[in-house]
């Protein structure tokens, strides 16, 4: 009997033994992992916020396992959260390469589609009220009208985006107003701007 419990006190303290050794390293992964999505933090709530979420719940999720001595949860929480946080910090590089190409793209677009738009609103002011030429009937230039005051208002939200600071958001809404105004132009017979 009384090696059996010895056997038993020296099994258990193995265990509370294997236990403790790997609490430093499942500390050490944790604090690699926090620090690795610290440094992206920033960047990712603008560029990538449901994925941030994704990281900190897992964040979450680990600093409560070392909390419970779950020390293997911690260490493959942290692992997990590591490749999370690589993967965002993907996300926001491209993303922000994305950023940088759409305020490009925008600054043209900011001189181009103005004057278009302008073209179009002189176009259609010209024609109403007068007699129509014979390539343009009056449900083109109505037609027309109201394209012209959707384009206003894209135009409006894609300066309002740009301002906003989304750059791609703003691009994507320049080139619809563009290619709006294109079809406009066509429908009302002129020369392209």
């Amino acid at each position: 009997m009384r090696s059996s419990t010895l056997l038993a006190i020296a099994a258990t303290a193995l265990v509370l033994g294997g236990c403790a050794s790997n609490e430093e390293p499942a500390r050490q992964a944790l604090a690699t992992a926090e620090a690795s999505l610290a440094e992206i933090r920033v960047d990712a709530a603008q560029y990538a916020p449901e994925e941030l979420q994704n990281a900190e719940s897992r964040l979450a999720k680990v600093k409560d396992d070392l909390a419970k001595n779950e020390y293997k949860d911690v260490l493959g929480g942290a692992t997990q959260l590591t490749k999370e946080t690589a993967m965002l910090k993907e996300i926001v590089v491209s993303k922000q390469t994305q950023a940088v190409a759409a305020s490009h793209e925008w600054e043209s677009l900011s001189e181009e589609v103005p004057k278009m738009v302008q073209a179009i609103e002189s176009r259609v002011d010209s024609l109403s009220g007068s007699r129509l030429p014979k390539d343009v009937d009056q449900e083109s230039l109505e037609a027309a009208r109201a394209a012209l005051q959707s384009m206003k208002s894209l135009w409006a939200e894609a300066s309002a985006a740009y301002q906003a600071g989304n750059a791609i958001l703003a691009a994507d809404k320049a080139r619809m107003v563009q290619a709006k105004g294109e079809e406009v132009i066509d429908q009302l017979g002129m020369s392209p701007v």
